[in-house]
């Protein structure tokens, strides 16, 4: 894996270059990271240590606090945006913290160091309403009997019964899906793995797809991939939003969310069905229960709207 641009790079003292080099396979091997993402903390601690080396420290051992919070001091200074201060906060962390662990440093010199809270943008949701629209449509689709729709149907369905990421869907295998108990295994985040139920209208359109539609496009390269491309071979994750972009014009109200869409679609349509917040965070395989809690957040605000347009002392 490429470390951060060559120009960073080129900055860096032997010290900091190899301590950046053996973090990245920390990332990527023993953390089982993904690729952006590795390269996401690859910038930010190639960053943090060029303007260290400005600063006459060329070895990540002799990082203090206060270099860390000069760089981030610096980064707020250019107008970064503070969501993009906190991910850097916390690639700083996250790299000290190695360096304690590993023997690299004496201590974690960033354990101490604060972040600005970043705003929290309420995602963007389908109505449950709009979202029928799309499935119906969908499932008119096909009746043709066309691979292409009967594929679309089931994608859309499946994202929406499951709430999986996009990048979940595209990987799933023929053996992932267990049709006695109406689930499927998926691989998350960290390569960790959790058990989604499907609801019965996804199996119907998953078991429409493999039936009538898969064995029409798979190709050799597809092995077990469950969803394929016209090609033949797995379906790509650009494909499977374009699928969703198409879907969503069924529904002229509806955002054009995307996939992601459809996955806090899904969580927010469960928690105002009932559901408890642990049952919808072992769903979308959220690490952190506070990262479930801003679709408590979502419905709060929708129910503040109906009030606000409904209550006659609003």
């Amino acid at each position: 894996m490429a470390s951060p641009t060559s120009a960073v790079v080129g900055e860096l003292a032997a010290p900091a270059q190899e301590a950046l080099e053996a973090f990245i396979v920390h990332l990527r091997d023993e953390r089982g990271l993904a690729a952006h993402t590795v390269r996401a903390y690859s910038r930010d601690i190639g960053a943090l240590l060029a303007s260290a080396r400005r600063h006459g420290v060329d070895d990540p051992a002799d990082l203090s606090l206060s270099h860390l919070r000069g760089w981030l001091a610096g980064e707020q200074s250019a107008g970064r945006a503070r969501t993009t201060v906190a991910r850097h906060a916390a690639s700083a962390r996250a790299f000290t913290q190695w360096l304690s662990r590993t023997g690299r440093a004496a201590q974690d010199c960033g354990a101490r160091l604060a972040s600005p809270r970043a705003h929290r943008v309420l995602p963007e949701v389908v109505r449950a309403d709009d979202m029928v629209q799309v499935l119906d449509a969908a499932a008119d689709a096909a009746a043709t009997a066309e691979p292409g729709a009967l594929r679309d149907a089931a994608i859309v369905e499946v994202l929406y019964a499951t709430g999986v990421r996009v990048s979940e869907l595209t990987a799933l295998d023929l053996g992932d899906i267990d049709w006695q108990r109406r689930s499927v295994r998926v691989l998350g985040k960290g390569n960790k793995e959790r058990t989604v139920p499907l609801g019965q209208p996804a199996i119907a359109a998953l078991q429409r797809w493999l039936q009538e539609g898969r064995s029409q496009w798979a190709g050799a390269s597809a092995a077990g991939a469950v969803f394929v491309g016209a090609r033949g071979g797995r379906l790509g994750q650009r494909a499977a939003r374009e699928v969703v972009h198409r879907a969503l014009a069924a529904a002229p109200d509806a955002p054009n969310v995307g996939p992601h869409g459809f996955r806090h679609s899904a969580a927010t349509h469960l928690l105002e069905g009932g559901a408890d917040l642990r049952s919808v965070q072992e769903l979308l395989g959220h690490a952190t229960l506070a990262t479930t809690q801003i679709y408590t957040h979502v419905s709060v605000e929708r129910l503040r709207a109906t009030y606000e347009q409904a209550h006659p002392r609003a």
